[in-house]
């Protein structure tokens, strides 16, 4: 646990003794569904994905355990780094779409600043 003044880690790796790479338990503090549900998607779009699945400890927890499981000996945090910076695109796309959109609304206020 974090004593005063030390921040907790944001992510953690749980993996048994003995197992391989290819399957972890990656544990994300300061998180919940919004991330979770997401970040599965992203992850199960990669063919090299056998398994992916998370679970809230319990609902008064903001953690949350997220397993993958690869085929062919490929390390599960290649396909975490990958869905995160897919999420993190389609997000940036939504952000982007929605500040066109919000301009285009607000064009003839002059008001319009787009930071993309």
């Amino acid at each position: 646990m974090a004593g005063e003044g030390e921040k907790k880690p944001v992510l953690e790796m749980v993996q048994a003794d003995g197992a391989d790479e290819g399957c972890v338990t990656f544990v994300l503090h300061d998180e919940d569904h919004t991330l979770g549900n997401s970040l599965r998607y992203m992850v199960m779009k990669n063919a090299d994905v056998e398994f992916c699945g998370y679970s809230i400890t319990h609902p008064s927890e903001s953690k949350i355990n997220f397993r993958i499981q690869t085929r062919g000996g490929i390390p599960a945090t290649e396909p975490l780094r990958k869905g995160l910076n897919d999420l993190s695109d389609v997000c940036q796309h939504v952000l982007n779409t929605f500040q066109v959109r919000f301009c285009i609304l607000e064009i003839g206020r002059s008001r319009c600043e787009l930071t993309s």
